[in-house]
């Protein structure tokens, strides 16, 4: 249950003066229909009005406040003309503008004869001072309607900032003060203010300054998310944890076998990380353990080897991957040293219907099955093992709490979970994003890989890019050619990936494929097979190809309009090539109108292939809530946390929530209670309801 001190919090906005029924679907549209959606929408800017010239004192291109006296109306005849307000001050004179007024509105608004206070952006125009559609324009009598400092805050379609600033001082004005969540030495330590202290001053301010990422208010606030998210992480860590109820410790046969069946031998950082999930395997304690390896770091392979000492154990393995191409991707990779080790393996995706499934599914529930591979399909309610006792999520980030706990739920005496991506973190976000568990990393590469040639080329030069494709193609290499991020939207990635395909399949025939999201499954995957054996030589797609797909023959890849992917995405695509002791290049086709940003992205992408040092330069570029992507639903949204500014807030609110969590589990002492108002006003209540649950 909610606690009753939120219930104002969560009330909706209509109880808000200005706020009907249009305004609302504006406001659900674009933050949410809540008093604390609003109160957590802060302000991105300041309009300072306090600028009061005479007219002929004012420095055009910005926000003037001026006193003016009100000397005639124009209205033209021509309706594409602007209607004028003569005014002047005793420096000299300016024009009030109007498109497309109601003239009898203006005439009230602006009676000539009378003093007004205007306030707007000032203009010049054929020499003379103008005021284009002014933002205020009231009596002296009703001076106090205009701010002297106005907050300017992300807007939607139909809904004005008047409007929204209305109500969201309604909105502060009307929330009561919470019980203090917060340690006590750290808000003397920082001279930090009250929750609701800090929402008044980042929404009532008296400078610029009290809106920066680095102003008391904003850290307050910024620690408050901080700890909700990692309070909720902690929890569910420690829920984990105590169910577990065994020690998985095999005799080493199955690894031996897989090791001798290599062709080669692990690297160090393969080593490291294989022993502490061993070790993790071998506790008593729940693992929860996330493995970080850059593009091409033999992941998959560590992974298998923990397999191995799992089932050596005598349990079930589970490995959960976020689409089907990668599914299929994971058994062509186990498949042959499965058989070489005795291991029994199996698929399940949405695909399996009828007969098959069923034959599947009791297969594995008599525990005829060692290692089920699949996507979501694995954690329907039918799906049922023998004796589940270690789960692998690939790609994490793309799976919520949720679906992990679904997948543990299936174990009947306690899982251990090893978390894998091939998307490196920047330290301060895998803090954020996987607090609740423990980290390996794989940087280095396997011996033999050779560098990926990366260059910049214009988007003009498409034909010639084509025509050397060709060339290299005629030779026997196999080329990705992926299109271009159109606006987050898969319509138009399809469209534009439909189109290269058209291009290129006029030039080269059936020697092209296309691999797209809106594609069946089997469609997919034939696309791929052909791919995989060279029967087609140019692939083109759209991003679907970017994690986990492995054709070591594929040695070039080409991006359209590469300024438009993040840093992170560029290398993950980067990364399908490269895979072979063979010379392979990247070209990132670029459009000639580029910004300062995509123009630092894109000679990163030159300069280094070590996806650790790209993931920090993207963060640094982009800020923390795009560089994972902000389609992934594993990770948390934070709406007041500035990475940059306040990285030091992340590592102290993840150890204040452990020791929280070790000293009162159930939050229930004093500081506990005023906890849990925090996990429910920042929606992180998952935590709540897991310690409900036991």
């Amino acid at each position: 249950m909610r606690p009753e001190a939120l219930f104002d919090y969560f009330a909706d906005v209509e109880r808000l003066p200005g706020i009907g029924k249009r305004n609302r679907v504006a406001l659900e549209r674009l933050l949410g229909t809540r008093l604390v959606d609003l109160l957590l929408h802060l302000p991105t800017g300041l309009v300072d009005r306090r600028y009061r010239p005479k007219i002929n004192d004012a420095v055009p291109g910005g926000i003037v406040t001026l006193e003016v006296t009100v000397d005639e109306h124009v209205a033209s005849l021509n309706r594409r003309m602007p209607y004028r307000v003569h005014c002047h001050d005793e420096s000299g004179e300016l024009t009030l503008v109007f498109f497309n007024p109601r003239a009898d509105w203006l005439v009230r608004q602006l009676p000539v004869g009378e003093q007004r206070i205007i306030s707007g952006k000032l203009e010049e125009y054929q020499g003379k001072a103008q005021i284009t559609h002014p933002d205020y324009m009231v009596s002296k009598d009703n001076a106090d309607e205009m701010p002297d400092l106005e907050t300017v805050y992300p807007l939607t379609a139909g809904l004005s900032g008047k409007i929204l600033r209305k109500a969201t001082q309604a909105a502060v004005d009307i929330v009561p003060d919470l019980p203090e969540w917060l340690d006590g030495p750290l808000i003397k330590r920082d001279k930090l203010p009250a929750f609701v202290e800090a929402l008044r001053a980042v929404h009532s301010p008296t400078s610029i300054e009290d809106i920066a990422p680095s102003s008391l208010a904003r850290r307050r606030l910024a620690c408050d998310e901080l700890l909700a998210t990692q309070l909720a992480l902690a929890i569910v860590r420690e829920r984990t944890r105590r169910k577990r109820g065994r020690s998985l410790m095999g005799d080493g046969t199955i690894c031996e076998r897989l090791f001798n069946a290599l062709p080669y031998t692990l690297t160090g950082d393969q080593q490291t990380a294989l022993r502490e999930i061993v070790a993790d395997l071998k506790s008593e304690k729940a693992m929860l353990r996330l493995m970080q390896g850059d593009v091409g770091s033999g992941k998959t392979i560590v992974a298998l080897a923990a397999i191995c000492a799992a089932v050596e154990a005598g349990v079930q393995t589970a490995l959960l991957a976020p689409t089907e191409i990668l599914a299929h991707q994971h058994l062509d990779t186990i498949a042959p040293l499965a058989e070489k080790t005795g291991l029994k393996i199996a698929l399940l995706t949405g695909r399996n219907k009828g007969k098959p499934r069923a034959a599947l599914l009791e297969a594995l529930a008599n525990g005829e099955i060692d290692l089920l591979i699949g996507t979501h399909a694995i954690i329907q309610q039918d799906v049922h093992f023998k004796d589940l006792g270690f789960a692998i999520i690939d790609e994490q980030h793309r799976f919520g709490v949720q679906q992990r706990l679904a997948l543990a739920a299936k174990a009947d005496h306690g899982v251990d979970v090893l978390g894998m991506t091939a998307t490196p973190i920047p330290r301060t976000l895998t803090l954020t994003a996987y607090g609740d568990m423990d980290v390996s990393l794989i940087r280095e590469k396997p011996p033999g890989r050779k560098p990926v040639d990366t260059r910049v080329v214009a988007l003009d030069r498409l034909a010639d890019v084509a025509a050397g494709i060709g060339r290299a193609v005629k030779a026997g290499a196999r080329a990705y050619w992926v299109c271009p991020l159109v606006e987050e939207s898969e319509l138009l990635d399809l469209a534009a990936a439909e189109e290269r395909y058209g291009t290129l399949k006029h030039m080269f025939g059936d020697h092209v494929g296309l691999v797209h999201g809106k594609m069946k499954g089997a469609d997919k995957d034939a696309a791929m097979a052909k791919f995989q054996s060279g029967e087609i030589t140019i692939l083109v797609s759209t991003t679907v190809i970017e994690v986990g797909v492995n054709v070591p023959e594929a040695t070039i890849m080409v991006i359209e309009h590469a300024e438009r992917f993040g840093l992170s995405q560029l290398h993950q695509l980067r990364g399908r090539v490269g895979r072979s002791d063979q010379k392979s290049s990247c070209l990132l086709q670029r459009a000639n109108e580029k910004g300062e940003v995509a123009r630092k992205r894109l000679k990163i992408m030159r300069e280094t292939d070590d996806g650790f040092v790209i993931a920090e330069e993207d963060l640094r570029l982009r800020g923390g809530g795009e560089v994972l992507g902000t389609k992934q639903s594993g990770l948390p949204e934070f709406k007041l946390v500035d990475f940059a500014e306040h990285a030091d807030l992340i590592e102290l609110a993840r150890d204040d929530a452990r020791m929280i969590v070790a000293k009162d589990p159930e939050l229930t002492g004093k500081r506990g209670q005023a906890l849990r108002h925090l996990l429910y006003l920042f929606e992180r209540d998952e935590g709540v309801r897991l310690m409900q649950s036991g």
